[in-house]
């Protein structure tokens, strides 16, 4: 069984630790879809001011949901649309204060304000899919959250490699 532990220290000292928690959660276990549920309610519990964490995978052709924890979400996601689809797109981290202001935004949840989608690549650069953070405050995300989920990410990939 596995207890989560509570953040304590300067923000990216907090990172270091969900980072820590995350890899134990996921050590051993290869199963994409087992990971994502298990790393969708580690960071869903341990970070504030989130209403939404999760998952999509790229099916070939667009995002389909995948585990998350939150209110129900869109199911699928074009490439060419929302801050999912312009983290897939370009392959590059979406931080946005404002997601009311994001040309093509997708509003599965009218309670978000702000998001950070970090892009889900394989060594080779193949697009695996999107990690989704959501939040009801605006500009909720800043660099060291940007930094520490983008370390989460990156040990996700490297789990299910």
């Amino acid at each position: 069984m596995f207890a989560q532990q509570s953040l304590s220290g300067t923000k990216p000292e907090q990172y270091a630790h969900l980072l820590q928690q995350a890899r134990a959660l996921m050590h051993g276990e290869r199963d994409r879809i087992a990971n994502a549920a298990n790393l969708s309610a580690l960071v869903y519990h341990a970070l504030p001011d989130l209403n939404w964490v999760g998952f999509y995978f790229f099916d070939g052709r667009e995002l389909v949901v995948g585990p998350f924890q939150g209110l129900p979400a869109c199911v699928r996601i074009p490439l060419d649309k929302g801050v999912c689809g312009a983290a897939a797109s370009s392959r590059r981290t979406q931080r946005v204060a404002d997601v009311h202001a994001f040309p093509g935004h997708i509003a599965c949840d009218s309670a978000s304000n702000s998001e950070l989608v970090v892009p889900l690549l394989a060594a080779d650069g193949t697009l695996i899919g999107v990690f989704d953070l959501d939040s009801p405050k605006f500009d909720r995300f800043d660099g060291d959250d940007q930094a520490g989920l983008e370390a989460i990410a990156r040990a996700f990939v490297e789990a299910i490699a």
